[in-house]
């Protein structure tokens, strides 16, 4: 029996299109009786509401938001620029990026090669088969924590 609900936190930008993917395919993965929050971490408001109509149970925009939430998350997700400080054109500011590498949280990290940051992979693939390995590692994240 699980103790708490487990927070899983999503953070995109720009159009949330990498969020919305991932929250869409975790959604079809993950069975419906398990306690889990996804919270939509939105840096505009259109990221945000991209993730929502993907079946995030709820989100929030900017910041402020951004800072809060990930300090409470269990896990958070998002694309490798989510630690990088100005990235997603300047749209991940430096708190943010601070907030989320000092969480005490499970970083599942998407690479993506939007802030001149490379992960030295040992395979390459298209996006969809990075989201499927996140979703992956987020469903054994909540199985530990469960």
């Amino acid at each position: 029996m699980m103790k708490k609900d487990i927070l899983i936190t999503v953070v995109d930008g720009q159009g949330g299109g990498i969020g919305r993917q991932y929250i869409d395919s975790l959604r079809k993965e993950l069975p419906p009786d398990l306690p889990v929050i996804i919270r939509a971490l939105g840096t505009n408001y259109a990221a945000t509401a991209n993730m929502v109509r993907a079946g995030a149970t709820d989100g929030a925009t900017g910041e402020n938001a951004i800072v809060k939430n990930v300090g409470k998350a269990d896990i958070i997700v998002g694309v490798v620029a989510i630690v990088v400080p100005d990235s997603i054109l300047g749209e991940l500011s430096p708190a943010m990026a601070t907030a989320i590498g000092k969480s005490d949280a499970l970083r599942i990290l998407i690479p993506f090669d939007s802030c001149n940051t490379r992960i030295a992979m040992l395979s390459s693939g298209p996006l969809q088969l990075f989201i499927d390995r996140a979703v992956q590692m987020t469903i054994q994240r909540i199985k530990e924590l469960s």
